[in-house]
This record gives structure tokens, C-alpha cells and sequence, in this order.
């Protein structure tokens, strides 16, 4: 699972998962373009890319706005001359009530977690399928199976993101790109950590996962290299679930 040589784009690659990705797949021996709204946070990626020896730019992208990746793109493939890897990690989600929830909170996580992947893939996808070969990896959840309580929204984002990337797969596996996904389980970040210390929910998370323990975000950047990499030559249209076992939980005890 060596990728010297290739060249990595990660949208919403400069914290959490996407970073840890970033970072992955640089030690693993990428160049890496780890993009994202902010600029302090793309900076901050990139030096820990340079400080593997990796070259990278230095490129903000917002996945609602098409021309930003467009311009991402041409940046990259001007620098690099390819994108042999796409991942996409941008996302967000709202905790609340489905029976009131509003349209506008509704359409707006959709917009970023599916049409925002879809929008990715149409743009990195164009000059991969121009060269035949591509490795495109998008972030789905645990909630693309299972439900979880107040939101409806970031879940039903998350399973069409499954659906996606099988389409994807259908459509674009004979001409060279692969297109998975990875269900990440629980991973404690500075975010969540206050949820999964101090709440019922929190609770119920780490009872619901055989492990015992909430994953850290670098335990996540392993699949990603894989699915990258030519060790998953013939994977395609599939979502690899990293989660300590939560899926496969039914009683614990």
C-alpha cells in the first residue's frame, strides 16, 4: 500500500477525519492537496504534508460552490499534472427534531453532503476518466445504515452518499476509476468530545461498540490508504466501515 508518485486531493481535508486522511496518505508517499473553506486551517495541513517530505498547495474550496473546485482542479493538475486520488470529506450536520425541522436546514446539509460529493466527483472525475484511472473515496457514516436519534437530515445525506457512490461505481469502474466509501464508526475529536464524555447519548455510543473505546482520527487514515493504493485494484462500489464493530452490535452483554 505504497502511493509514491501519486497525487491526493482531499476536500475538507484540514481537520478531523479529513485531516488525518491528508496526513495518511502523505506518509503513505502522495503529494497531497488538503483543501477546505479556511484558509489558517489549509496552511496548517500543508506544513504537516511538507513535514513528511510531500509537496502540496496551499488552496481553500468550498464544495457549494463549483467554480472553487474547478479551480482547485486546474491548480492541481497545472502543478501536478494528474489527480490520481480524490477524497471527499466535507460535511456537516444539525441535531434536531425531524417533525420541525426547517427546509432551509434541510436542503442546506444535503447541499454539502450530497450534492457537494456529487459536485466533487463530476469535477475531479472529468480528467480522470479523460486518462483512465482514478481512486475516489467518499465519506459516508455509520448513520448510512443505522439510525440515529434527531438527525434525520445528516443521515438520509449520508445513505444517498452510499447510493452515489455505487452509481458511481457502475458507471465509471470499467474506465479505470474506482469509487468507494468509508462508514467511519465513533472518533473522539475536540468537537465531540464533550458529547462523548458527559451525555447519555455518549454512553450509549461506547456501550454500543464491542471495542469498548471511541476511535481516534488516525485510525481512520489506514482505510483510506488502502482503497487508494493498487493493494484495492478490484474494490469498487464499496463502503469499508471503520468502527470498532458498532455495526455488527446487537447485545453487548
Amino acid at each position: 500500500m505504497i502511493l509514491d508518485g501519486r497525487t491526493a486531493v482531499v476536500i475538507g481535508g484540514t481537520s478531523g477525519i479529513g485531516r488525518a486522511i491528508s496526513i495518511g496518505l502523505a506518509a503513505a508517499g502522495a503529494d497531497v492537496v488538503a483543501a477546505a473553506r479556511r484558509q489558517g486551517e489549509v496552511d496548517a495541513t500543508a506544513d504537516a504534508i511538507a513535514a513528511h517530505g510531500r509537496k502540496t498547495l496551499r488552496l481553500t474550496a468550498d464544495v457549494t460552490a463549483r467554480d472553487t473546485l474547478v479551480a482547485l482542479r486546474d491548480a492541481t493538475l497545472a502543478a501536478f499534472g494528474k489527480v490520481d486520488i480524490l477524497v471527499n470529506c466535507a460535511g456537516k450536520t444539525k441535531r434536531a427534531p425531524t417533525a420541525t425541522l426547517p427546509e432551509a436546514d434541510w436542503n442546506d446539509i444535503l447541499e454539502t453532503n450530497l450534492t457537494g460529493t456529487l459536485r466533487s466527483c463530476q469535477v475531479f472525475g472529468e480528467p480522470m476518466l479523460a486518462r483512465g484511472y482514478g481512486r475516489i473515496i467518499n465519506i459516508a457514516s455509520l448513520t448510512t445504515f443505522v439510525a440515529f436519534f434527531e438527525v434525520a437530515a445528516y443521515a438520509a445525506s449520508k445513505a444517498a452518499v452510499a447510493s452515489l457512490t455505487q452509481s458511481l461505481a457502475v458507471e465509471w469502474g470499467a474506465r479505470g476509476v474506482t469509487v468507494n466509501a468509508i462508514a467511519p464508526g465513533v472518533f473522539r475529536t475536540a468537537l465531540n468530545q464533550a458529547l462523548l464524555d458527559g451525555t447519555p447519548r455518549g454512553q450509549e455510543l461506547l456501550a454500543r461498540t464491542p471495542m469498548r473505546r471511541f476511535g481516534t482520527v488516525d485510525e481512520v487514515a489506514g482505510a483510506a490508504v488502502y482503497l487508494a493504493s493498487d493493494a484495492a485494484s478490484f474494490v469498487n462500489g464499496h463502503v469499508l466501515a471503520v468502527d470498532g464493530g458498532f455495526l455488527a452490535s446487537g447485545v453487548n452483554q
